[in-house]
């Protein structure tokens, strides 16, 4: 199965790159790998402000690390032209906006995970890092980046 079919089964319509909100570019493409800039959690098309273990429980933040991973999969498909050209999903890091007790950052982005997983099946299974963070730009509750071998 392709990987656009799998995203026609899962009800997702990938978005446009969004307008970078600062001195960087989306994404950069050096060989085999793409880097993408980290993407913070957006809903309603706002920032999805909030901190974790404050205003937001752990399965709100994973809807946004959802969300995040929606978005990134957009951008990748703008970097590359065809998400079926990734061989691999190398790795992901993302940044938790939380409290200091806060401790399930990695529950967190495995909404991002899962659905990368699903998506592009043994390809997306990646290396990863989740931190608790004392802010996210916009005031989001998550930030997440991607590289991807293609």
């Amino acid at each position: 199965m392709s990987v656009y079919d799998k995203l026609k089964e899962l009800n997702i319509t990938l978005p446009p790159v969004a307008a970078p909100a600062a001195a960087y570019v989306p994404f950069v493409r050096t060989g085999n790998l793409v880097y993408l800039s980290g993407h913070i959690a957006r809903k309603d098309g706002k920032p999805w402000v909030g901190q974790l273990g404050k205003t937001m429980q752990t399965e709100e933040g994973k809807q946004a690390a959802r969300a995040i991973a929606i978005e990134l999969m957009g951008t990748l498909h703008a970097a590359v032209g065809d998400l079926n050209q990734v061989k691999r999903i190398v790795k992901l890091m993302s940044l938790v906006n939380s409290t200091p007790d806060f401790t399930e950052q990695h529950l967190v982005t495995n909404g991002a995970s899962e659905l990368i997983g699903q998506v592009f099946g043994e390809k997306g299974l990646h290396a990863r890092s989740a931190f608790g963070v004392a802010q996210v730009p916009l005031g989001a509750c998550v930030e997440i980046e991607l590289i991807a071998e293609v």
